[in-house]
């Protein structure tokens, strides 16, 4: 059964000088038509669709309009054209190091962002001791949060947002915090939630990554969708390929 569906999702940012001239001189340049927009399409008709249990890898180049898609797909932006169906709850973790208050202490921000994505206050007191436990903070709680490296703010990000047991799971690059033996263990956490059933789509620069723990693949190029696939090495292969300018996308062939 399908928990997501995306079904040619295009999306467009539009361009103009209304910020930079004021009300008056926007009237006045309509007026005599002269007021210049521009669009942009970050997204061009995108489909697919993950049943329980499926992981899908993003790859693309920078610009590629990876994370806008993620956007659309979460519920925090609505497509400009086509429809994205979700069943079930979603949790999704983009920019894990924002939101936070610097001048706060770590427990504070901890129970900040749990309240941002909608724990109540009686499920952080259980979850506190977990929470720092997981993200290696346990002589830092005290500490305003400006004072910690940005690996550590991510850590407590991660080790909040992935508390819950979703029906849909979106991480964007968000397993390359910390060190190596963070990783492993953020890897092993996303692991467990994806043997929970959780559908789940992940965005990650690492081949290696997208290889090892998806079923699917998505290649996106400045808002083009150049192919899907459940032919993961041989989807990695034609990417590392592409990257490495040893072909070029109109020689991709992903059904």
């Amino acid at each position: 059964m399908s928990v997501l569906e995306v079904n040619n999702v295009s999306i467009r940012y539009m361009t103009g000088d209304f910020k930079d001239i004021g009300l008056k001189e926007y009237v006045m340049r309509k007026l005599k038509g002269e007021y210049q927009i521009a669009e942009f399409w970050a997204d061009k008709n995108i489909s697919f669709t993950l049943d329980k249990g499926d992981m899908l890898g993003i790859i693309g180049t920078n610009g590629a309009g990876k994370s806008t898609l993620l956007k659309a797909v979460s519920g925090i932006m609505e497509p400009t054209k086509g429809r994205v169906k979700r069943e079930g709850s979603i949790a999704a973790l983009l920019e894990l190091a924002s939101g936070f208050d610097g001048d706060l202490t770590v427990r504070e921000n901890a129970y900040l962002r749990g309240a941002m994505l909608g724990y109540t206050r009686r499920f952080m007191d259980e979850k506190y001791d977990e929470i720092i436990g997981f993200a290696e903070l346990e002589d830092f709680q005290d500490r305003p949060f400006k004072q910690l490296s940005s690996g550590m703010k991510s850590r407590l990000a991660f080790s909040i947002a992935s508390l819950v047991q979703p029906d849909i799971l979106i991480l964007d690059e968000v397993l390359s915090v910390g060190d190596g033996a963070f990783r492993k263990k953020s890897e092993s956490k996303m692991r467990e939630i994806i043997a929970g059933g959780a559908a789940t789509i992940l965005v990650s620069h690492s081949i290696g990554q997208v290889r090892e723990l998806c079923n699917k693949v998505l290649w996106l190029d400045k808002g083009r969708q150049i192919g899907l696939s459940e032919e993961v090495d041989m989807a990695c292969d034609l990417y590392q390929q592409y990257l490495n300018k040893e072909i070029g996308l109109a020689d991709v062939k992903l059904i």
